[in-house]
């Protein structure tokens, strides 16, 4: 049964008709002892299949564990959103609620190539010496 309702996916598909490149969505999951990831993944091949410029890999967590390591992924589920490199665009948990509102901006953002930052947030982010690790934590309400 589709977690996407029809309503939903012709939003979602009129939103995906804008993406300019192709968008790669990388799915870390397993099937033993994840509370959301099988949810996650079968959101992710929802979301695939709404456009050709979208291309969805899946990984077990244990059996690629080298890859996963190769990305820092370090829990699971875990979402990656890139483009021809890496974004370091990640999403851990289930994207639901305002997250799954995050994650199609984050595809749409990366499909153009633009951050959508003013040109004086680009030379202050420019001007940094030192690596910067943002995360954002939040809980469904």
């Amino acid at each position: 049964m589709a977690l996407l309702s029809e309503s939903i996916r012709g939003e979602i598909t009129t939103k995906f008709a804008n993406l300019e490149n192709l968008v790669k969505i990388i799915n870390f999951t397993q099937t033993i002892e994840c509370d959301y990831c099988a949810d996650t993944r079968q959101i992710m091949e929802e979301l695939a299949s709404l456009s050709d410029k979208i291309d969805l890999e899946v990984y077990n967590f244990i059996e690629d564990k080298d890859r996963a390591e190769s990305f820092g992924v370090d829990k699971i589920p875990a979402t990656l959103i890139m483009g021809d490199q890496d974004t370091g665009i990640r999403f851990y948990g289930i994207p639901s609620g305002y997250e799954f509102v995050t994650l199609l901006e984050a595809v749409l953002m990366v499909s153009k190539g633009d951050s959508g930052l003013s040109a004086t947030s680009k030379e202050k982010l420019a001007a940094l010496v030192n690596p910067v690790h943002l995360q954002v934590f939040i809980t469904p309400t």
